[in-house]
């Protein structure tokens, strides 16, 4: 969640999934009962990574930038309806394009994962990925001799920093045939691969992994991505600082959780841009971000005013942008008031 907020990003596949058998309204109003919904079991194969501790918000939100399913909204009404989608498990899963929303949750819970490979979650941190290639069977020694001698597996525009180099994917790559030093050249090919394909100047890549970073790490809904994006950019043009959260607990060693008024306050923290004094980007990514969220990056909504976003309801993601310091006030209270409703909601 963004208190004093940022910017925009390039939005994927997400915006352009409403175009089925309705708006997602009724008599103008949005409900449930008028989500987008395809029919049939679905077309071309796509591989869906379904991160740790997903539900069935998030997933929906994934499936829908895919286009996997036609809308979030519908997968969710089907996802609490199957009593069977509260074991569908973390991994690659063998999905279709434009699915009904019944019929992937249904696939999802039958739990046919690609276990053959190594799977790096969008929005993981270096020392996350690291712990996971172990966890995933890499020799320890091997992993801690890799990620020592990091800076020179990475390009000169890393500053030999590996956040947000490393990127998020499935790899066909296994413990006991890939050195852990290869895993990780692989990671950094494919980054270098999708900075090329969007052509960014590799003057600029480690400006815009940040950036993107950043959104990766605030954004749970595809369209929110680049409006934040957006935001970002108004406000380092008006020399604002940014004042987002993810990167002060990137900063503090942590990827969630709440911020006391001292860590608020901390301005020897590089990565606390709550501060007034620290203006502009953290020094480095704060996680690997998604080909998504450079996306949004690289093509920010068109919106010159945004300065806030907050996510006013932490459940579902729902985040609310503005452009004067009243309405943000305004969006912050909705968010307390969420929290009032919702004591000792965890995620």
């Amino acid at each position: 969640m963004i208190i004093v907020v940022v910017a925009a990003l390039v939005v994927v596949l997400g915006l352009g999934a409403w175009t089925v058998k309705n708006d997602g309204y009724l008599f103008g109003i949005a409900t449930p009962l008028a989500a987008e919904d395809y029919e049939g079991t679905g077309g071309e194969a796509i591989s869906v990574d379904v991160p740790e501790q997903a539900n069935g918000y998030s997933i929906g939100a994934q499936l829908e930038e895919l286009d996997v399913v036609a809308s979030a909204d519908a997968f969710v009404r089907a996802f609490n309806a199957n009593p069977a989608a509260g074991g569908i498990q973390p991994g690659t899963h063998e999905m279709k394009l434009q699915m009904s929303a019944d019929s992937a949750v249904a696939l999802l819970a039958e739990n046919n994962i690609n276990r053959a490979g190594f799977t790096v979650p969008e929005g993981y941190t270096v020392d996350q990925i690291r712990a996971s290639m172990i966890d995933k069977g890499w020799p320890k020694a091997d992993v801690d001799a890799t990620f020592k001698d990091i800076a020179s597996l990475l390009p000169p525009e890393a500053g030999g920093k590996a956040e947000g180099w490393l990127f998020p994917s499935s790899y066909e790559v296994k413990p006991e045939s890939t050195p852990a030093a290869d895993v990780v050249k692989e990671m950094v090919a494919q980054t270098i691969a999708v900075l090329e394909q969007l052509d960014v100047p590799a003057d600029q890549r480690e400006t815009v992994l940040i950036k993107a970073s950043l959104i990766e790490r605030e954004a749970r809904l595809a369209p929110d991505r680049p409006i934040m994006a957006a935001a970002i950019e108004n406000r380092l043009a008006a020399n604002e600082w940014l004042g987002i959260d993810a990167s002060l607990l990137y900063g503090l060693g942590r990827t969630s959780g709440g911020l006391t008024s001292a860590e608020l306050a901390d301005g020897s923290n590089p990565y606390n841009l709550s501060v007034r004094g620290n203006k502009g980007l953290p020094p480095t990514p704060i996680a690997a971000p998604s080909r998504a969220s450079i996306e949004a990056v690289m093509s920010p909504a068109d919106d010159p005013d945004v300065f806030f976003w907050c996510t006013v309801n932490l459940e579902t993601g729902e985040t609310k942008f503005a452009d004067t310091q009243a309405e943000h006030d305004q969006n912050i209270a909705e968010l307390h008031a969420w929290m009032d409703a919702n004591p000792g909601w965890n995620g």
